[in-house]
């Protein structure tokens, strides 16, 4: 019972880190990021989505200075779930992820358009493929949760 205490949102306000980092959001009890919240980093990096005791947990969107940019589920800061990673070469990913990692059923796509030859679709272990097979029920989580992330949370990383 303390845990669910500890981690629920107790005031919503801003900060400004010493190094430049800044969040706007809700706060738990502890002090921590909670729920909804955006946060940019001092090297541009930015986040809009959901926190659970500090750590990206839930729907999120995630980009880069560089321009890529990652719109799906987090789990305890990892990318954890279905979504979408883009490469800021324009190269994507669309599928599952375990850990930071492409890991379950996805499609690779190149940033012209294709898929390679043969397709990278299929089964991706540590961020390799190692099962080629269809998986367009995966994609289209991915393509879906992405969207609901996208939808709910662009304007915090744009």
């Amino acid at each position: 019972m303390e845990n669910i205490e500890s981690n629920r949102v107790a005031k919503y306000g801003g900060h400004r880190y010493g190094r430049g980092t800044v969040y706007v959001g809700a706060w738990n009890t502890k002090g921590k990021r909670q729920e909804e919240g955006h946060l940019e980093l001092a090297d541009g990096t930015r986040y809009g989505g959901y926190f659970d005791d500090g750590l990206f947990n839930g729907m999120g969107v995630l980009s880069f200075p560089d321009g890529s940019k990652y719109e799906g589920e987090f789990l305890e800061g990892w990318f954890h779930g279905s979504g979408i990673f883009w490469r800021s070469d324009g190269m994507r990913y669309e599928g599952e992820f375990r850990g930071g990692k492409m890991w379950g059923l996805g499609l690779v796509t190149f940033n012209d358009g294709t898929n390679g030859f043969p397709r990278n679709e299929g089964f991706f272990q540590d961020c390799k493929l190692v099962k080629k097979r269809r998986c367009p029920e995966a994609v289209q989580k991915a393509q879906k949760i992405a969207f609901m992330a996208r939808t709910q949370f662009e304007n915090a990383v744009n």
